[in-house]
């Protein structure tokens, strides 16, 4: 079987299990999930996907969430929306929106639900954000270690390649938030403008000219939230055939002097107590803050709510120009490794050998949901002595303030985004936090009768 085949098999098995075409409400996919919106969950055989060769673990939220791992997911999401297309996949939307705001009453909790939603506006940009994090963390260091000129015209081209998506990123956010709240994505992009436009500048209110930016992206997401919801309110006033004109001029005119006078200062306020209280939070609580942040960020990735802490990175480096705090929960992956190589050490069992050996390439390259969910979760206890050895990766990058200039994937990857200066720091608290999880785990969180699944 070639391996198209293989992922268009996939696909069909698993929509079998999900209880078929009719019963999927929408598809997605990030860098390692399969998430997928049913429309009646008793229809769902989480069992049988749980146990369907492939799939590396399942996690029940509001969607149901197939951990697939990265470069096989999206294969198998293409194939997917081929198999929901040929079902009728017009007729499927459909069913999708008549039937998803109801599941969404059923399954809304108010702060998980903000998280998604926050989540879903930021998860689309993470290649735009990796690819451009990656082009100026590798342009940095090359000028660093003086092996390209920074006035040369190649460290020019890359700088402003790798820079442009920072400087207008407030427009792809406010993008993804008014289509997230069912407004108009192109009235969301003018609402980032209204934010990030150099001549607010020239705006004098109460006596003092705007700063262009100030709110950063908490003041976009207040501003195309704010003009989704008034689309949506204004259109019900506005005779159809004058909608095209009235109802997007008069969110945009509402917006704007709203976002002036209310969302960038109150923006800028919360964006400071959160840049403060982080900063103050690591320089108060120095080693045992940063061993906290590091061993609790793998509960949260096993549970999504991780990719709610982008616009808080995000914030960071618009606040402060580095981001302190990524460093640190990014020792989360680097236990999980180290736990990884302490089970493939003891375990006399070929197929968790085969299991870790499959999951570790991307492990080291800063993707860890394959070793959690195929390997260190279903074990138990490994998972928790992986978060002790990320708590002790987490205490060392603390301790020294390593700090990144952008965002992106964590283990090894993460190096080309630290300070150059600090890129040997970081590499010894990434293997700091291996040397531990490796420890915890070999001494204390594992033997072979805990696989009693693997053979």
């Amino acid at each position: 079987m070639g391996k198209g085949d293989k992922y268009a098999s996939l696909a069909e098995e698993l929509l079998g299990k999900l209880g078929g075409a009719s019963n999927v409400a929408d598809a997605a996919h990030c860098m390692t999930r399969l998430r997928v919106l049913p429309i009646d969950r008793l229809k769902v055989n989480m069992e049988d996907i749980k146990n369907t060769e492939g799939v590396l673990g399942v996690i029940e939220e509001e969607t149901i969430q197939i951990v697939l791992g990265p470069g096989v997911v999206n294969k198998v999401h293409t194939e997917f929306e081929k198999l929901l297309e040929s079902y009728g996949g017009l007729n499927l939307k459909e069913v999708a929106s008549k039937n998803k705001s109801e599941n969404d009453r059923k399954n809304a909790k108010p702060f998980k639900l903000f998280l998604r939603r926050i989540a879903s506006i930021f998860i689309p940009l993470i290649p735009a954000l990796v690819a451009s994090g990656l082009i100026t963390g590798i342009t940095k260091a090359t000028v660093q270690a003086g092996w390209l000129a920074a006035e040369s015209q190649l460290a020019i081209i890359l700088t402003v390649i790798g820079s442009g998506l920072f400087a207008y990123l407030g427009i792809l956010v406010g993008t993804n938030a008014a289509k997230e709240y069912g407004g108009s994505p192109a009235l969301g992009a003018l609402a980032g403008i209204l934010v990030i436009n150099p001549a607010v500048g020239d705006i004098s209110l109460f006596g003092e000219n705007l700063l262009p930016g100030r709110g950063g992206l908490i003041g976009v997401l207040f501003a195309a939230i704010f003009i989704a919801l008034v689309e949506k309110q204004v259109r019900k006033f506005i005779p159809q055939s004058l909608d095209i004109i009235l109802t997007p001029t008069i969110s945009l005119l509402i917006t704007g002097i709203v976002t002036y006078i209310v969302f960038m200062p109150v923006g800028g306020f919360l964006s400071d107590a959160i840049t403060t209280g982080l900063l103050n939070v690591l320089d108060f609580g120095g080693v045992v803050a940063g061993f906290v942040l590091g061993a609790a960020f793998l509960p949260l990735v096993i549970t999504g709510l991780h990719q709610g802490l982008t616009p808080v990175h995000l914030e960071l480096i618009n606040s402060i120009g580095d981001d302190p705090l990524l460093p640190i929960l990014a020792m989360g992956g680097a236990g999980q490794v180290g736990a990884a190589f302490a089970i493939y050490m003891k375990t006399k069992k070929a197929s968790l050998k085969r299991a870790i050996g499959g999951g570790l390439p991307s492990g080291m390259l800063g993707i860890g949901e394959p070793l959690i969910f195929g390997v260190t979760l279903p074990l138990g206890r490994p998972f928790l002595t992986a978060c002790l050895g990320a708590g002790v990766g987490g205490a060392f990058q603390a301790q020294f303030g390593i700090a990144t200039s952008s965002i992106g994937v964590s283990g090894l990857p993460l190096t080309f985004l630290v300070h150059p200066n600090q890129i040997g720091l970081f590499l010894a608290g990434l293997f700091i936090s291996y040397i531990a999880g490796f420890i915890f785990t070999y001494l204390f969180g594992f033997n072979d009768e805990m696989a009693v699944e693997f053979k």
